[in-house]
């Protein structure tokens, strides 16, 4: 498998080659004399413009440019061993997964959750959020509509055990942690999904493959590649948020469309309905 499947590995080589071109500036004396955090600074400059090269995703670079200059300072701070031991386990018990699944952790904010709750249908629904992290979409949205079952799955142990933690009191809000590919989605009436670009495919062939005919799959920010939305949501939040909004269609022989969409289209005076039922 080449090289780009793996960011992690691609980070890793990205690091070493902004660490050679530090040794080999320095041993031929062009950086002669410089301290140790300019020198740590300097790697920082070259592993960013290498994954650059590698056309590693934005979000990695300002990593690059600040994790060894970040390592050199805080060594000189002299905290104790068991320190440093306690904050890798907290960073592993919250990102390990992100090496794996290519999914950052990135929380819901109310306005996007409003938004959506308020374009769907009035009626119970069952919602399943994929990545759901802290459960910041699952809480809001089972406030929202408490006659609806809101459902998360979330990877990493650390959001997911503060998700469930905050959604004790919320009847309706179930949160735990697993493989959210390896689950059932076949009893959703919408799955929500805030990853990242790299999943998406995956994503929807999953949700073609199991979830029925007039569900919905939203996707906050990431398009599905090659596949046109049937619409999108605006949400008015500083970040411009977009929701992208995929119904599925009777993609298998003998699929039986539900009674009623989830997105039937409102045409009232006051407010068209924003999503266009297209067959697939």
């Amino acid at each position: 498998m080449r090289l780009a499947y793996f960011p992690a590995t691609r980070a890793l080589v990205a690091q070493l080659l902004g660490a050679c071109f530090v040794v080999l500036l320095n041993k031929i004396g062009v950086l002669y004399g410089l301290p140790l955090l300019a020198l740590a600074s300097l790697q920082g400059v070259f592993a960013a413009l290498a994954a650059a090269l590698m056309r590693a995703d934005r979000w990695w670079l300002p990593l690059h440019l600040v994790f060894l200059p970040g390592v050199v300072a805080a060594a000189g701070l002299g905290l104790p061993a068991w320190v440093w031991a306690a904050a890798f386990a907290l960073l592993a018990s919250v990102y390990w997964t992100s090496f794996r699944t290519q999914v950052p952790l990135f929380l819901s904010n109310r306005k996007t959750v409003a938004t959506l709750s308020a374009a769907l249908p009035d009626g119970a629904l069952t919602v399943l959020d994929v990545g759901s992290g802290t459960g910041s979409f699952v809480r809001a949205f089972a406030r929202l509509r408490p006659d609806s079952q809101v459902h998360g799955i979330e990877a990493a142990p650390a959001p997911a055990a503060i998700g469930a933690w905050l959604a004790r009191h919320q009847s309706n809000a179930h949160l735990s942690r697993g493989d959210f590919f390896a689950a059932d989605w076949s009893g959703y009436d919408v799955v929500y999904a805030f990853l990242s670009p790299v999943p998406m495919a995956e994503v929807w062939a999953k949700a073609c493959a199991q979830m029925r005919p007039g569900a919905v799959l939203i996707s906050n920010s990431f398009a599905v590649p090659d596949v046109a939305p049937d619409g999108t949501l605006d949400v008015a939040d500083r970040r411009k948020t977009r929701l992208y909004c995929y119904t599925i269609g009777a993609v298998k022989e003998g699929d039986t469309p539900r009674p009623r969409l989830i997105w039937p289209t409102r045409r009232t005076a006051k407010k068209p309905h924003p999503i266009t039922i297209t067959a697939r």
